[in-house]
């Protein structure tokens, strides 16, 4: 059967002028004439039956229609050029794999050991891209995800088996001239310090206060707020305040003497960093020998 697809170089022809809002620059970067890239979108939005571009004096603008196709086209063109890297690699020898995984952990505890992962299996390549939430497995190009969050979270992520890697107790951190000489902070005077908030898990800093026996603290959730752990690490590296983090995610601050732990009273968290993988598939050896060096190191 023949694959209603229009042909890859108009799609690379659209995402190029889509990402420029030019057909001329658009031309320069394929190496093509403007003509003939105008002759590639015309063809294309008669293979659709939909106007993609209007001209305008400066050039063109996408339409509704034709910035959502575009975008989905995109990632698509990447992916498709990734695979194809992927087979030319180490003339077809090498092995890859297409892992997500929530940032944060990724840059900070992930790449740092992947020379390890290197030593042991040099053959194997892995590609990492971020993601924060469930994603279904089909829609996308991963073998496998890294994953911050709940047993019921997991549980709720159909079609997907999981194995838990490292779990999460998080410390109070700050520069270490805000301890003023002590060893420690009295978790009264944390409170009255600016707290950094993780806009993710926005009840943290009561946990902890709850945890360590104060409940008389007023502004918990004052502070500035910053969606990823690296921001708040970033922000209490700065001196704007004091942050509750993983440890496991703070290693090069800390042995830098960058920050300092607070009060060191670790909240357990019922959270955990897990490997997922789609059920029902045969994990493949690249898959296989990432899963087992992670579990070897975690």
């Amino acid at each position: 059967m023949r694959r209603k697809i229009p042909s890859l170089q108009a799609l690379t022809c659209l995402e190029a002028a889509a990402r420029h809002e030019s057909y001329t620059r658009a031309a320069q970067e394929l190496a093509l004439t403007q003509g003939a890239v105008s002759r590639q979108i015309t063809g294309l939005e008669e293979f659709l039956g939909l106007t993609l571009f209007r001209r305008t004096r400066h050039g063109v603008t996408l339409t509704e229609r034709g910035r959502d196709y575009a975008l989905q086209v995109a990632p698509r063109l990447q992916a498709l050029e990734q695979d194809t890297l992927d087979v030319m690699s180490s003339l077809g020898r090498g092995s890859t794999l297409h892992l997500a995984a929530v940032p944060t952990f990724a840059s900070r505890w992930l790449i740092p050991r992947l020379p390890d992962l290197k030593l042991q299996h040099p053959d194997l390549t892995v590609h990492i891209d971020t993601r924060t939430r469930a994603f279904m497995f089909a829609e996308t190009p991963f073998d496998a995800a890294i994953f911050a969050g709940t047993t019921e979270q997991l549980r709720n992520w159909a079609g997907t088996q999981s194995t838990r890697l490292l779990s999460e107790e998080v410390v109070p951190v700050c520069r270490p001239e805000w301890l003023s000489g002590q060893t420690k902070l009295d978790p009264l005077a944390i409170a009255a310090m600016p707290l950094l908030q993780q806009s993710t898990r926005p009840n943290a800093w009561q946990q902890w206060f709850a945890a360590v026996g104060v409940t008389t603290t007023s502004h918990l959730r004052s502070g500035p707020q910053y969606e990823l752990f690296s921001m708040a690490v970033a922000a209490a590296v700065s001196g704007l305040g004091i942050a509750l983090v993983p440890r496991l995610l703070i290693e090069s601050e800390l042995s830098r003497k960058e920050l300092v732990v607070a009060f060191d009273a670790p909240l357990p968290s019922d959270r955990a960093y897990y490997l997922v993988c789609p059920e029902h598939h045969e994990p493949s050896h690249a898959l296989q020998n990432f899963k087992r060096w992670l579990v070897q190191i975690g």
